[in-house]
């Protein structure tokens, strides 16, 4: 069951939630992080379960493109909203869309939005702000491993392609790097105590510009917000480029007819705003999974 109690919102009466799979969804806002100009996330919270959950949404309006590789509404379009949910570890559903949708339909969210999911604390999340671009981002870092790992992995589920946790073992005294493992445990050898369990772990980026960008722009913005998260993972001291679950989310005006700003690479103006701020956000999510201040 889903569901969570009820309170008045700050725009009108209590709305009535909509229903789905026969289970009431509602959620309440948090507050409002602090972010430039621009569409803002809002902080919510809602109860699935028994689990107290949160979920960042952002209201983005008619007139903004999104280029993302979101569960839900992944691709290059028009988008009015994005959402960035967080599930249980050992998420359990299969069809992560529909699930994103109801918690998007509980929020009073219309039209095309892109979805997010991840087993990291939302309420967690950190920004980082370079002229006029805001990166907020959620750090998960329980699976981190490297992208060009050997295939010595069992293929991933579709749960374990959204938010599932899986295993992963840290950084050796001898410096040997994270080895990603299946999502089973291992039994325990006899006498031996069982395996610790394992730890969410994905790193959701959203990244909000004020001015348009071209097609071959959009993309490269993504390009860029990840260069930046593998800079800053290895500025933590973490040897890893990410994890499996990892997803970006870049928001921008639709171009009018100069066909919006032609280059989002690290070198290029806007591009060398979205790695700043991207960096910034991840660094300072990073930092604590290496104990770091």
């Amino acid at each position: 069951m889903i569901g969570g109690a009820r309170r008045p919102r700050e725009d009108g009466p209590e709305p009535v939630p909509p229903s789905h799979q026969g289970c009431a969804i509602d959620s309440v806002r948090v507050h409002l992080p602090a972010q430039c100009a621009g569409p803002r996330a809002e902080l919510c919270d809602r109860h699935e379960d028994g689990h107290h959950l949160h979920h960042l949404v952002w209201r983005l309006g008619p007139g903004v493109r999104v280029c993302s590789s979101a569960v839900l509404g992944g691709g290059i379009g028009p988008r009015a909203w994005i959402l960035n949910a967080q599930v249980p570890g050992g998420y359990p559903r299969l069809d992560p869309d529909r699930h994103l949708a109801e918690i998007a339909a509980a929020e009073g969210l219309n039209g095309p939005g892109a979805g997010l999911m991840t087993a990291a604390e939302v309420a967690a999340y950190t920004t980082g702000r370079d002229g006029g671009v805001t990166a907020t981002v959620t750090t998960g870092l329980g699976v981190r491993g490297w992208a060009a790992a050997p295939e010595t992995t069992a293929p991933e589920s579709l749960a374990s392609q959204t938010a599932a946790p899986e295993c992963a073992t840290d950084e050796t005294a001898t410096g040997e790097t994270p080895t990603l493992e299946t999502t089973a445990p291992e039994p325990a050898a006899p006498g031996m105590e069982p395996r610790t369990p394992p730890r969410p772990g994905t790193v959701n980026i959203v990244v909000v510009l004020p001015v348009a960008l071209s097609d071959a722009a959009l993309v490269n913005a993504v390009a860029t917000a990840t260069e930046a998260k593998v800079q800053a993972l290895l500025d933590a001291g973490l040897d890893c480029s990410g994890t499996p679950t990892d997803a970006v989310c870049v928001a921008a005006p639709e171009p009018g007819p100069d066909g919006g700003e032609p280059f989002a690479g690290p070198r290029s103006p806007w591009g060398a705003r979205i790695a700043r701020a991207v960096h910034a956000a991840v660094l300072a999510g990073a930092r604590p999974a290496r104990g770091l201040s």
